[in-house]
């Protein structure tokens, strides 16, 4: 009761324009108590009206009333504050270094509890309390506290930013409108902020499968290591067995193959366990990115969530996924030793070369062979879509963004940082590793092109064209002939022409081939590389009225 009669005590006798216990109190005509300072103020604002009014009744005065120190008003008032020394607030209840301060208090400022995105002000309980109190701040967005408020202030226009410009991709005030974004593609920033937020979500949603399919392959990893390390047991067992038979005639070749398989143990495994340290270091990550994401979704303040969300950094592309297929391990060494003890005058000679080719061909997860047939490659089919914004302005795309045909009239596109300007071409939306397989349907002069997303766009063509540079690789379709290029050297390539063209990546393998599709497949050429970077699918022309179309799975 005592605390509250407290708080009785401070509203009847602090000023009602600061807040505040009244400083040097003073009364006016109509008998309303303010600070000296406060009311004089006010007043010196209505100096061009000669009218002076009370904030809280409104009577006039004419002409400026003189107002002198209230004696008991401030004796009273130095009372309360000596009793609300003994009810002051605990330490915890003041603002620190990492805190945000409440801008109304005087002295030893509290702990801001909200900001205001209106006032631009951080209260605490007390002076927050109009605004839950006054219908006039009922419109007015709380939010918690906040260091940032001064960021949503159009520097320009010291006005408040409440739109967004998408052409700039910046948060703008009303008066921008008018000025340098006049024209511009601009929405409410809280509108923006609600499609950013499905963005996020979307994102986020993106993150947590891939933890889920990370997690997924790192157990199957795991298995994948104690099957080589069961497989590799039993061999070594069963072939002791069988070499303990013919020890005197084979003595040395026992030793050689044991020595090989654990060899090849060790290789695979190890190989196998960098898979697995790169999929943690990489569900870390994502783990890391997914809690930043979600400080960012919860964001209050439209303009702070936009600001912060220009600046998250691009996901890092994801390692290839395990496929879960029958698997053969050392097994075959334990058949070719069998072998071998029934003929053991051709073990010294012949059958020794199988031995070794059963140990170093070990088939696990992460040693897959090339596919041969058309529809072992549709295994690892990618649906391509190319990315407007990379587009040529002489470039129309169409069917979903899988097609692409070249024109003599520019598209009104707008302006972005990605997009091709000194060469008719684009690039694919996405990014692609591991083992990826597309189909390409054309007509006319153009070329296939895998790439570096840090292909420059806006240079010369010489610096900018695929297959001109160290960071793409293309095959040049034009003239009723082939030509592989790669950093400006050319390489011929034998085949007939043909309408559709195959794509298929092993990232990991670095391997590049490029096949005519017909009744058949046929290689046209394969590249044995060292790729650093994810790929990206790009497409480019010669002529106008050329066209180049990703096919969509049949």
């Amino acid at each position: 009761m005592a605390q509250k009669r407290v708080k009785l005590d401070r509203e009847t006798f602090s000023c009602v324009i600061c807040l505040d216990l009244l400083k040097d109190p003073v009364t006016t005509p109509c008998g309303h108590s303010y600070c000296m300072d406060c009311i004089q103020r006010h007043w010196d604002e209505e100096d061009g009206k000669q009218i002076y009014s009370c904030p809280q009744c409104r009577k006039t005065f004419t002409p400026r009333p003189v107002l002198l120190k209230n004696t008991m008003l401030s004796d009273l008032v130095e009372e309360l504050k000596k009793t609300e020394l003994q009810a002051a607030p605990a330490d915890h209840c003041y603002a620190g270094a990492e805190d945000v301060a409440c801008d109304v208090c005087t002295g030893r400022k509290l702990k801001a509890l909200k900001s205001c995105l209106v006032c631009l002000v951080s209260y605490c309980d007390q002076h927050l309390q109009p605004h839950y109190d006054s219908s006039a701040f009922e419109k007015h967005k709380l939010v918690e506290p906040s260091k940032n408020l001064q960021e949503n202030i159009c520097s320009h226009h010291d006005e408040v930013m409440k739109m967004f410009c998408r052409t700039d991709q910046q948060c703008i005030c009303s008066l921008c409108l008018m000025d340098e974004h006049k024209g511009h593609d601009t929405v409410l920033a809280a509108a923006e902020r609600t499609e950013r937020q499905k963005e996020l979500e979307g994102s986020q949603q993106n993150i947590q499968q891939r933890i889920q399919d990370r997690e997924k392959d790192m157990k199957l990893l795991q298995q994948e290591v104690e099957a080589i390390n069961r497989s590799a047991d039993k061999v070594v067992k069963d072939s002791g067995k069988i070499f303990t038979e013919l020890i005197r005639l084979i003595k040395t070749r026992r030793s050689d193959v044991e020595q090989q398989v654990r060899f090849q143990q060790k290789t695979e495994v190890s190989r196998v366990k960098e898979l697995q340290e790169k999929l943690e270091q990489e569900t870390t990550e994502l783990k890391r990115k997914d809690a930043e994401m979600k400080k960012l979704s919860d964001t209050e303040d439209h303009n702070q969530f936009l600001h912060n969300y220009s600046s998250l950094s691009p996901l890092s592309e994801s390692t290839s996924s395990i496929d879960i297929r029958p698997l053969r391990y050392f097994e075959d060494v334990t058949a070719a030793v069998s072998d071998s003890r029934d003929k053991l005058q051709d073990v010294l000679r012949d059958t020794w070369t199988n031995i070794s080719l059963a140990v170093t061909e070990v088939d696990v997860l992460l040693s897959q062979r090339e596919p041969k047939t058309r529809a072992d490659f549709l295994k690892y089919w990618r649906d391509i879509r190319l990315d407007p914004n990379t587009a040529h302005p002489k470039l129309v795309l169409s069917k979903g963004n899988r097609k692409a045909t070249a024109v003599e009239e520019e598209q009104p596109y707008r302006r972005h940082k990605d997009r091709y300007t000194t060469t008719l071409q684009v690039m694919s939306r996405g990014s692609y590793a591991g083992r990826c397989y597309w189909e390409v349907e054309c007509f006319g002069r153009f070329y296939v092109a895998v790439s570096y997303k840090g292909v420059r766009r806006k240079k010369k063509a010489t610096a900018c064209a695929f297959g001109l540079n160290d960071k793409s690789w293309v095959l040049d379709c034009s003239q009723h002939k082939y030509t592989f290029v790669y950093d400006s050297e050319d390489t011929p390539v034998s085949g007939h022409e043909v309408t559709r063209l195959g794509v298929y990546l092993d990232h990991s393998a670095g391997t590049l081939s490029f096949y005519s599709i017909t009744k058949t497949m046929t290689l046209l050429h394969r590249v044995q590389t060292t790729f650093t970077q994810p790929l990206y699918a790009g497409l480019g022309f010669f002529w106008y009225g050329s066209s180049a179309e990703f096919c969509e799975l049949e």
